[in-house]
């Protein structure tokens, strides 16, 4: 297994340590903050060797199938894992059907590029996904530390943690519905390109196949 899928990997074990320390049994809970600090901080650098392993395989030319199948499951698998930790870990943010809405997004681009796939065709991701993805990074992390803050005081300088968090979550949750129908549109607009060009063939074969049984 070469690096970056290595790295891939690496995200995936990650997921039970981020549900661990967003559990009532991780040893560093106390009123200093520690466990939403340390939290926030792994989940940033987990969300980070996402873009890593993509970079280090272009660089380097190994673009493999494995990784192209494993590194969106790892991505989906730490944002389901989060957003479902949240629900419990800070209730009166995260709603339920928040992480409902955001993970059946999340299936449903899935389920579609299985279709893709198999049609023999892919949808790019789009500016709004990658827009979709850094607001889900910092609505998970803003989230974990509106746990034990409201607000933090830097001398003069007043950061608002609690209502960042809200403003993310809700801003996530329009770009995710947005780029969710920009997806759908992408993929309908290729799917019907590649049923009409399939239905062509098809037909050009037929119209063939009759040509050759005409007797001469």
């Amino acid at each position: 297994m070469n690096l970056p899928n290595s790295i891939t990997m690496g995200r995936i074990l990650c997921v039970p340590l981020l549900l661990w320390m967003l559990s009532p049994h991780f040893p560093l809970r106390g009123p200093g903050g520690e466990q939403e600090l340390f939290t926030s901080l792994f989940f940033i650098l987990v969300s980070i060797s996402d873009g890593v392993d993509g970079y280090l395989a272009r660089r380097r030319g190994q673009i493999t199938t494995i990784g192209m199948l494993l590194d969106p499951l790892a991505d989906k698998l730490l944002i389901t894992a989060a957003f479902i930790c949240l629900v419990q870990y800070t209730p009166d943010i995260m709603k339920p059907w928040i992480a409902v809405l955001v993970i059946g997004r999340e299936f449903l681009v899935s389920g579609l590029r299985s279709i893709a796939s198999t049609e023999g065709f892919t949808i790019e991701a789009s500016d709004l996904g990658k827009l979709k993805t850094v607001i889900q990074i910092v609505s998970v992390v803003a989230t974990v530390l509106a746990h034990r803050w409201d607000y933090w005081h830097f001398g003069w300088f007043l950061m608002p943690v609690r209502p960042v968090a809200i403003t993310a979550i809700y801003f996530m949750v329009l770009v995710s519905t947005i780029s969710a129908i920009d997806y759908f549109w992408a993929f309908w607009r290729k799917i019907d390109r590649a049923t009409a060009v399939r239905r062509k063939r098809d037909n050009d074969f037929v119209l063939s196949r009759r040509k050759k049984n005409i007797p001469a």
